[in-house]
């Protein structure tokens, strides 16, 4: 049986990552829109989330304001433990 990609970046420390990013309408910049953005990520260096914001400054023409970023790492190193078996129910 295979793990997913996810399951193996998940062990290697990724965790989901939500970045909430407040940007300026290219022409109204008075007015501001919201954009959600969800990955994997690495908490504290964020590497996925700063392409993604380098990308964004490169290529949308929208300025950003503000990015609030939440982050959860889905298994945290004690929740990991080997088991000496396997036990199968009918």
């Amino acid at each position: 049986m295979q793990v997913s990609s996810e399951f193996k970046r998940q062990l290697d420390g990724y965790g989901i990552t939500t970045a909430q990013i407040l940007y300026r309408m290219p022409d109204h910049r008075a007015l501001f829109q919201e954009f959600i953005w969800q990955q994997y990520d690495i908490f504290p260096e964020f590497p996925e989330l700063s392409k993604f914001l380098a990308f964004w400054q490169r290529k949308i023409e929208g300025p950003l304001h503000s990015v609030t970023i939440a982050h959860s790492r889905l298994i945290k190193p004690q929740e990991l433990k080997t088991i000496d078996g396997e036990y199968r129910l009918q």
